[in-house]
This record gives structure tokens, sequence and C-alpha cells, in this order.
């Protein structure tokens, strides 16, 4: 008798402890000062894009769901899962129904008013590729959205841990 198995799925090189974060927009220095300790060590510019852009998937997740000023929370994930790759997610609490998108087609006027989802163009054109799914949809358990860093050659610090547990300070 033959036995299917599925293929085992690489584990990630490096895996940071997630954090958790109320769902406000007070919260985007510390998911900032978090990301600089988080990646001490690797490159500077690696580091600036992966917060610029997490300024915008946090402050998406905050805006456009019940974390809005609630008492939603967002979830952090960083993970390496190879040494050329850096992933950052944020995962949100569900219930604003909204989906990332990039804004397209819009009037000037609409462009000049506009002040959502701007942060996913950064996202789209600083990282190698990004995406998005809903957890649970039938539940509405919210939106989960990642992007993924090109991780150059010596600019990651010389030996990652397989685990990086950080201490989470409220």
């Amino acid at each position: 008798m033959t036995f299917l198995t599925a293929p085992k799925a690489a584990r990630p090189l490096v895996l940071w402890e997630h954090r958790v974060y109320p769902g406000s927009l007070a919260q985007l220095a510390r998911v900032r000062a978090d990301l600089s300790r988080d990646l001490a060590g690797f490159d500077g510019n690696l580091v600036e894009t992966v917060r610029l852009c997490a300024s915008g998937l946090f402050a998406n997740s905050v805006e456009y769901t019940d974390s809005g000023g609630r008492d939603g929370e967002v979830v952090r994930a960083l993970s390496m899962p190879d040494a050329g790759t850096l992933r950052f997610s944020v995962s949100d609490c569900g219930g604003g129904g909204g989906v990332p998108a990039v804004p397209d087609e819009r009037t000037e006027d609409e462009w000049s008013r506009a002040e959502g989802q701007r942060g996913l163009l950064l996202v789209e054109n600083l990282s190698r590729r990004w995406g998005h799914f809903r957890l649970a949809p039938w539940a509405d358990l919210g939106t989960h959205v990642w992007a993924t860093f090109d991780v150059e050659a010596g600019a990651a610090p010389p030996d990652p841990r397989p685990y990086v547990f950080t201490s989470a300070t409220v």
C-alpha cells in the first residue's frame, strides 16, 4: 500500500516572535521602533525600506478594520524564509470589509483627496512582492497582508538564529 504525503514546507531560516499591537494609529511609532530593534545588524537601507512599508501596511490594518480605535489588535510577523528574503506581515482583527488594493483609475481630484491606500503604492514599488488573504472569510476574522524584500548577500547579520525571541513591552 502506498501512502501519499504532502511535501514538507521549508522552515524559515529566521522567525521572530510575533508582536501584537492595539489597533490604533498611535502605535505606529512603536511598530517602527520594534522593527529597528528586531532588524539590528541588517543593512540600514533595507531596515528603512521595511519600516516605511510597515507603516503603510499597519496603518491600513488599523484604518480598514475593526481595529480603528476600538479594542481591535494587529499582529505583526517577521521572518526570513531563506537567506535572500525578509518577509513582513500584519493581520488585523476583521470586521472592516476592506480588501487591500493599489488605487487606480482615479480622477485628479480623487487622488488629491485620497489618503488611504497610498501606502500600498510604496509597498508595491519597494518590495519584491506583496499580497493578502482573508483569514477564515466565512467568519470575518480579518485580513493578512504580507510583503517580501530582497536581502543582499552580506546585508544580514552573519549568524541568524533559527528563532529570534523578542521581549514584548507594552
